[in-house]
């Protein structure tokens, strides 16, 4: 695995027609019987229709049953990877995979295809969307540093927060390449930061999120980098 990093002091979404996800500050309430709900919330046709086809196929794995994507088999190199303390989420349907703290619990979070947070502390959590996307490498979309700071500007901050990238790192794992950045958007009152990771594959731009209030940052920092870290996009079944 090639991994290179990239640190600057400030630039904190061009706009590539990805939704502003982040700025969402409050989660949806969890669906019945714990079955996370589909949201759709796009002002393309197209968009419209690859968003219900993929809430039809999670609707299809959850229905029976209601069983939860993670319950597929986990392969044996996640098993041998995996930290204490974390379990793996794994979305064989829409092609991804990643690792969130054990005493952490699944939720619905608006516009999202999944998402775990802190039994205790809401705003402590991991998130995943997608989005299409005719592009087949992240680099495809323009410069990292450019990319990075138009997100974390435009895409992930509401009009009221500043937003500052404190450093970003591109690898490569089995010739896909990824991006993860860290970042803190302060508001007047509160201040949020977070890890985000993005991918391209699938006929899809994916991006994690994962992060907690600014104030418990330092304590937690290095557990929820696990979770950026461990992000995986592989083709789907």
């Amino acid at each position: 695995m090639a991994v290179s990093s990239l640190s600057l002091s400030f630039i904190s979404k061009p706009k590539f027609g990805v939704q502003s996800w982040a700025s969402q500050s409050e989660p949806a309430a969890i669906s019945a019987h714990g079955i996370p709900k589909c949201s759709i919330n796009t002002s393309s046709t197209d968009e419209q229709k690859f968003q219900s086809v993929s809430c039809k196929r999670r609707e299809l794995v959850f229905g029976l049953g209601a069983l939860s994507v993670n319950s597929f088999p986990i392969s044996p190199v996640f098993a041998e990877e995996k930290p204490d303390n974390y379990e793996v989420f794994v979305d064989k349907v829409d092609g991804y995979s990643y690792y969130y703290p054990s005493d952490w619990r699944e939720f619905d979070f608006r516009g999202h295809d999944s998402a775990f947070k802190d039994s205790h502390l809401q705003l402590q959590n991991v998130r995943l969307s997608f989005i299409p996307t005719n592009k087949t490498d992240i680099h495809d979309i323009g410069p990292m540093d450019e990319v990075v700071a138009n997100l974390i500007n435009n895409v992930y901050s509401a009009p009221t927060q500043v937003a500052d990238l404190l450093n970003m790192q591109e690898r490569n794992i089995d010739g896909r390449n990824y991006c993860t950045f860290e970042y803190v958007l302060t508001s007047p009152n509160f201040a949020r930061a977070a890890f985000a990771t993005i991918a391209i594959g699938n006929g899809r731009y994916y991006t994690l999120i994962v992060g907690a209030n600014e104030r418990r940052w330092r304590k937690y920092r290095n557990q929820l980098k696990v979770v950026a870290d461990s992000f995986k996009v592989f083709d789907m079944i």
